[in-house]
């Protein structure tokens, strides 16, 4: 198990958590059609954020790297899409939503910061 410290800098990890808790918060909501929908919607981006992370360390080359950042990045803010659609309808979990939606704002700005160092 990671420590702490190694939790908050791995982006791995973060990544990963980040999807994880995007899953968990889906498993809990309220079966309806549009949470199903937004719910749907919100694991396959919570996931792409992490996967192409993971996928531009493996990198072909610089090219591949900066690609597959900015998919990372681009997936990060489409969940904040689908997380605030999930606030407006899920007032029972909205201090949890707004977590998540704090956590993709922060995966975005990191993930910009890389992407701007490469240029």
């Amino acid at each position: 198990m990671a420590s702490e410290k190694q939790k908050v800098y791995n982006l791995e990890i973060r990544t990963f958590e980040f999807a994880r808790d995007c899953r968990f918060l889906v498993k809990e909501l309220k079966r309806t059609i549009s949470n199903i929908e937004d719910g749907k919607q919100l694991v396959k981006s919570s996931g792409s954020v992490g996967a192409n992370y993971i996928e531009g360390n493996e990198k072909l080359g610089d090219k591949d790297l900066k690609f597959r950042l900015k998919i990372s990045r681009k997936e990060a803010k489409e969940s904040e899409y689908w997380l605030k659609l999930l606030k407006e309808l899920n007032e029972e979990q909205k201090d949890r939503i707004e977590k998540l939606q704090f956590e993709a704002n922060e995966l975005r700005k990191i993930l910009s910061a890389i992407i701007n160092k490469l240029k």
